[in-house]
């Protein structure tokens, strides 16, 4: 009887941790330079809200004015979703003003999310998440 009740203990515990979520995935720091900041202000092309990450696709210029296709690296829709961000959040045409981690990159064109607004109706998120 004793081996049965550790059998099912032992069982129920691997259950418990292979059912908790790892704290992260990858390193955030390998893609993006996490220690430096960077403002775009452009138009939303695409707004990807999914697991693991969504992706804001936006039309910015870069540094040098020149007009680019720059990937926005956000959380997943689980736990943006618990802060108020939605799959209707962001419509294709939207005005946003973006901060966030470059990536290592600068020819990417890749940014992990800080923080995002919307000018023409107050519309904020500055978060967490990872």
């Amino acid at each position: 009887m004793k081996k049965l009740i550790d059998v099912v203990a032992g069982v129920a515990v691997a259950c418990i941790v292979a059912s908790t979520p790892a704290a992260a995935h990858h390193s955030f720091p390998a893609t993006y330079l996490v220690d430096a900041s960077v403002k775009i202000e452009g138009t939303v092309l695409q707004f990807l809200f999914r697991n693991p990450h969504s992706f804001v696709h936006l039309q910015a210029p870069d540094k040098n004015g020149v007009m680019q296709h720059w990937a926005v690296e956000w959380g997943g829709g689980g736990a943006l979703g618990a802060q108020g961000v939605g799959k209707d959040s962001l419509k294709p045409g939207d005005k946003v003003i973006i901060h966030g981690s470059p990536g290592r990159n600068p020819l990417d064109h890749r940014v992990l999310m800080k923080s995002i607004e919307r000018p023409k109706d107050g519309w904020k998120w500055a978060g967490t998440f990872g």
